[in-house]
C-alpha cells in the first residue's frame, strides 16, 4: 500500500485527496476516511474522492478503510495540509489489524459481517451476522439474550431468570434448549458439553467481557462441523495494547435481589498481554424457589514469541448452584405464574475449559493456526419431577438424582494460503480436526431432604426404579476445506467440502425393578446395553457473492448438514418424557440467498430467503405412557409424554430481513450531538412436515417455528446519554409434531399445547463522563404475562414462566 502526493496545492484551510484500487487503477467508492483526534469522516464519492474542509495546522492521522482492501493509515503533518492526497489501497491480502476504526466504522449500526477472509476462516458468500457489543445499550449484567441478539435475524429464545448463566436459541425451526443445533464456540473453540454426543451448552460467556458474538448459518457446517444451526462463536475483548495495567469495574443491582459484579484486569508489557477477569452473580428469582449464585473466571495471555508467531493461552472456569421452581400446567399458568410447587429442585454446573493456540504467519499470504482445547465439567440435577406437574411433591421420598460428566478434548489446525489462480486473487483454506471425549450418566435415587446434596442414596433407597450408569466415549476425526475463486473483481465463488468419521459409544447398564398392585418390588433385573455406531461421510457445499459495488452485496450458498445422533439421553428416564432407542443421525441441507449491504449512513440493510431440509428429523410427538407389568404385558397409564425420535423429512423456509435507518443522519444531519435511529428485523417461516410414517404429523408444522418473528426498536440519544427502546413479538409455535393446541384447562402434565403469541418491551439507558458510566433499565416495561418454553425434564417439567418487569441499575468505573 502507499501514499503518492500529487498537486502539491497549498492550503490552510482543507484537505483532500482520492482513493484508488492499486491493482485496477479504478476509483472506490463509498471508502471511509478518517481524520484523527478530530473524529471526522467523510466518504468517497463517485470519482473516489474525498474533503475535509476547515482544517486548522495540526499532526493528524489519515485512516482510510474498505473491507475489501488493507487498512491505511498514515501520520500527517502541519505541513501536509491543502495538499490533494492520492491514496491506493491494495487487495486485503492479510487480517486487518485491530484499532480504533473498528469501532467508529460501525458507530451507526450495531450489526456488522465479516469479511470474506478473516484470520485461518473463509466467510465468502455465507449469511453471518457480528454484534457489536460496545455498540449496545442493553441488559449486559443479566446477558439479557433478547436484546443482546435483537439484530440477528429469525432466533427463538428460551427465556429465563437466572442473570443469563444459560443460553437457550434457536431458529429455524430448531429448539433452542441450551443452544444444542449450533456449534458454540469462544475464541473459535468449542464449550458445549461433548460436540457430538451432548452438544449442550451449560456455559455461557458474560456479555460484560465480549468484544463481538459472531453468528453463521447452516453453510458453516464445513468448517466448523455438522450442526444444522450453524456457528456461535464469543469473541472476548481483547487486551489493551497502550497500558501495563487497566481495570474495569461494573457493580450491578437488579429487581429480585439481583446483583453482580464483574472485575477485568487487561494490558500489555513489552511482547506479553493479558486479559482477565472476575464475574460473580447472585439472585432470588421472580419465582419462590428460584434463588442462583455464580462464580465465573477467565484468563487470557498471548506472548509475540517473534513479528510472526504467536503462543495463547486460556482458561475459563464457572461454577454455579440454583434452585429450580419447577413449570407450572396451563391452569396454574393463568391462575398465578408467580407460583411454585417445588422446594427441593436443585441445578449445579461445573466447569473448566483450557485452551493453547499457536499462530504463524510463514508471510503476508499464508498462515497457520493449531489449537488445543480441553473440558472437565460435570453437571447435576436433583429434584422431583412427576408427569403430573400440579402434583405436590411428596417430601419424605427420594429425589431423582442425574449427574453428568464431560471429560473431552480436541486439536484443530488450518492452514491460508492467498495466490493468484489465472492471474486473479485465489485463497484456499484446509484444515483438519481431531476429537475425543469420555462422558459419564448416572441416574438413581437421591437424598430425601431439601437441600442441594448431590450424593447417590442407592443403599438407602435400593428399590428405586430410575437407576442406571453409562460411559459414553466419542471419537471425531474431520478433514475440510474450502477454495475462494474470484472470477473478476465483483464476482467469487467459493466451493468446499468436508470429510468426516464418528464414532459413538454407549457402554453401561439400566435397572428394570417390578412392582404389585401395592407398590412392592416384585423383580429387579439389571440390563447391559452397549451401543456402538461408526460412520464416514463426506458434506459438500458451494458459496457465491456478488458485489456490483463497494459495501452492497448478493450472496447465495448451498450446504449439505449433518447431525449425529446423541445416546445420553436414551436411558434417562424421565417421566414426561420418552426417547426411541433406536434414534438415527440426521442429514440434510441448508440454503440462502440475499442481498446485503449500505447505503452511505443513512441505511444498513439485509433480505434474503432461506431453505432448510431435514431427513430423519429428530422431533417430539405427544402420545399415551405405558409401562409394562410384571407378566409383560403393556398397559397404558392414562397419562401422556413426549415421545422424541426420527419422526419423518421436514422443510423449512423463510424470508428474513433487517433495516437500520439512521434517521439523524437523515432528518438531522447538522446535529452530530444526536443519536437516533431505528431497527426492524423481521422473519416469516413457514415449516411443514412433508414425510412421516407416525399418524398425525404429515402435513403438519415443524416444532419451534412461530410464522413472525418481528424485533424493532428505536436508538436514540444526546452527547453522553443513549438509550434504547425495543419491542419484540412472536407468534404463536407448536411444541410438538402433532400440533397439539393449548388446552387452557390442563391441571395435569403443562408439557402438551401450543406456546401462545407474546410480545415484550425493554428501555435501557446510559451515560457516560470520564471513567464513569451508569446504565439502567427496564425489561418486559409493560409487565406481560407469558412464556417461552414447555420444559419435559429439568427446569420443569411443564410451563417455564418468563419474567415480569424487573429493573436494574450499574456502575461502571474504568482505571
Amino acid at each position: 500500500m502507499g501514499l503518492c502526493w500529487a498537486n502539491l496545492l497549498w492550503s490552510q484551510t482543507s484537505l483532500s485527496g482520492k482513493v484508488i484500487d492499486a491493482d485496477t487503477e479504478k476509483p472506490l467508492v463509498g471508502v471511509e476516511v478518517y481524520l484523527f483526534p478530530r473524529e471526522d469522516k467523510a466518504l468517497t464519492d463517485e470519482e473516489g474522492k474525498f474533503s475535509f474542509p476547515s482544517v486548522s495546522a495540526d499532526n493528524y492521522e489519515l485512516v482510510v478503510f474498505s473491507p475489501q482492501h488493507q487498512l491505511f493509515k498514515q501520520k500527517l503533518n502541519p505541513d501536509s495540509l491543502g495538499q490533494e492526497l492520492s491514496v491506493r489501497l491494495q487487495a486485503n491480502e492479510y487480517e486487518l489489524s485491530e484499532v480504533v476504526i473498528a469501532a467508529k466504522r460501525e458507530e451507526l449500526f450495531a450489526i456488522k459481517r465479516l469479511r470474506e477472509v478473516e484470520g485461518t476462516a473463509i466467510y465468502a458468500g455465507k449469511k453471518n451476522e457480528v454484534v457489536v457489543m460496545g455498540l449496545l445499550t442493553a441488559n449486559m449484567a443479566a446477558n439479557n439474550p433478547r436484546q443482546i441478539y435483537s439484530q440477528v435475524s429469525g432466533l427463538n429464545i428460551y427465556e429465563t431468570s437466572d442473570a443469563g448463566l444459560q443460553l437457550n436459541i434457536g431458529g429455524r425451526g430448531l429448539d433452542p434448549n441450551r443452544s444444542a443445533n449450533f456449534n458454540t464456540r469462544q475464541n473459535g473453540y468449542d464449550i458445549s458439553a461433548d460436540v457430538l454426543g451432548y452438544p449442550e451448552s451449560y456455559y455461557t460467556p458474560p456479555a460484560e467481557a465480549l468484544a463481538e458474538i459472531q453468528v453463521i448459518r447452516g453453510a458453516a457446517s464445513l468448517q466448523y462441523g455438522t450442526q444444522f444451526g450453524g456457528l456461535i462463536n464469543f469473541k472476548f475483548k481483547k487486551p489493551i495494547e497502550d497500558k501495563k495495567i487497566s481495570l474495569t469495574t461494573r457493580q450491578s443491582i437488579g429487581s429480585f435481589g439481583l446483583f453482580t459484579s464483574f472485575n477485568s484486569l487487561s494490558g500489555t508489557v513489552g511482547r506479553f498481554s493479558y486479559y482477565a477477569y472476575f464475574n460473580y452473580k447472585r439472585g432470588n428469582g421472580f419465582r419462590p424457589n428460584s434463588g442462583f449464585q455464580s462464580q465465573n473466571s477467565f484468563v487470557h495471555t498471548r506472548y509475540e514469541l517473534t513479528d510472526r508467531t504467536a503462543l495463547e493461552f486460556e482458561f475459563t472456569y464457572l461454577s454455579y448452584l440454583a434452585q429450580q421452581a419447577g413449570g407450572l400446567t396451563d391452569s396454574q399458568f393463568y391462575r398465578d405464574h408467580l407460583t411454585s410447587n417445588r422446594t427441593r429442585n436443585w441445578f449445579n454446573v461445573d466447569w473448566k475449559l483450557i485452551s493453547l493456540k499457536l499462530q504463524h504467519k510463514f508471510s503476508d499470504r499464508a498462515e497457520w493456526t493449531t489449537q488445543f482445547f480441553g473440558l472437565d465439567a460435570s453437571r447435576n440435577a436433583l429434584g422431583f419431577r412427576t408427569n403430573r406437574v400440579s402434583q405436590v411433591d411428596e417430601l419424605s421420598a427420594p429425589r431423582d438424582l442425574i449427574k453428568g460428566t464431560f471429560f473431552n478434548g480436541g486439536l484443530e489446525s488450518r492452514y491460508l494460503q492467498r495466490y493468484k489462480l489465472a492471474n486473479k486473487r485465489a485463497v484456499l483454506l484446509v484444515g483438519t480436526k481431531l476429537y475425543r471425549s469420555q462422558n459419564t450418566a448416572i441416574q438413581g435415587p437421591g437424598t430425601n431432604g431439601i437441600d442441594a446434596d448431590f450424593t447417590l442414596a442407592s443403599e438407602e433407597f435400593s428399590t428405586y426404579p430410575n437407576q442406571s450408569s453409562f460411559e459414553f466415549p466419542n471419537f471425531n476425526f474431520a478433514l475440510f476445506g474450502e477454495h475462494i475463486i474470484y472470477l473478476n473483481d465483483k464476482l467469487s465463488i467459493t466451493p468446499g467440502i468436508r470429510f468426516e468419521h464418528i464414532r459413538t459409544e454407549s457402554v453401561g447398564t439400566y435397572k428394570k425393578i417390578d412392582f404389585d398392585l401395592a407398590g412392592n418390588p416384585i423383580r429387579d433385573t439389571t440390563f447391559q446395553d452397549n451401543r456402538d455406531f461408526n460412520r464416514s461421510f463426506v458434506l459438500a457445499g458451494v458459496g457465491l457473492s456478488y458485489k456490483p459495488k463497494e459495501g452492497q452485496e448478493l450472496y447465495a450458498n448451498f450446504s449439505q448438514n449433518y447431525r449425529s445422533v446423541t445416546f445420553s439421553d436414551i436411558r434417562i428416564v424421565n417421566p414426561s418424557f420418552q426417547v426411541d432407542p433406536d434414534i438415527s443421525d440426521e442429514s440434510g441441507f441448508t440454503a440462502d440467498l440475499g442481498y446485503r449491504g449500505r447505503l452511505d449512513e443513512i441505511f444498513s440493510y439485509e433480505i434474503g430467503a432461506f431453505g432448510l431440509l431435514y431427513d430423519n428429523r429428530l422431533g417430539e410427538v405427544l402420545r399415551a405412557e405405558t409401562r409394562q407389568t410384571a407378566t409383560g404385558e403393556e398397559v397404558q397409564t392414562g397419562r401422556v409424554v413426549r415421545f422424541r425420535g426420527n419422526i419423518g423429512r421436514a422443510l423449512m423456509v423463510g424470508v428474513e430481513s433487517l433495516v437500520d435507518w439512521n434517521l439523524r443522519k437523515t432528518f438531522l444531519p447538522a446535529q452530530p450531538q444526536i443519536k437516533l435511529s431505528a431497527f426492524a428485523n423481521t422473519a416469516l417461516t413457514y415449516s411443514r412436515y412433508l414425510q412421516s410414517q407416525i399418524p398425525g404429523v404429515q402435513g403438519r408444522q415443524v416444532e419451534f417455528v412461530p410464522l413472525l418473528n418481528l424485533k424493532s426498536g428505536l436508538n436514540f440519544g444526546y452527547r453522553n446519554l443513549v438509550g434504547s427502546l425495543q419491542f419484540t413479538v412472536l407468534s404463536s409455535q407448536f411444541t410438538d409434531a402433532t400440533n397439539a393446541p393449548q388446552n387452557l384447562s390442563d391441571n395435569q402434565s403443562g408439557i402438551r399445547g401450543a406456546i401462545p403469541a407474546y410480545s415484550v418491551m425493554d428501555l435501557s439507558l446510559a451515560y457516560t463522563y470520564k471513567r464513569f458510566r451508569l446504565e439502567a433499565g427496564v425489561n418486559n416495561l409493560l409487565d406481560q404475562r407469558y412464556f417461552t418454553q414447555r420444559a419435559t425434564g429439568y427446569p420443569g417439567p411443564g410451563i417455564i414462566p418468563s419474567a415480569p418487569r424487573a429493573a436494574y441499575l450499574v456502575l461502571q468505573i474504568v482505571l
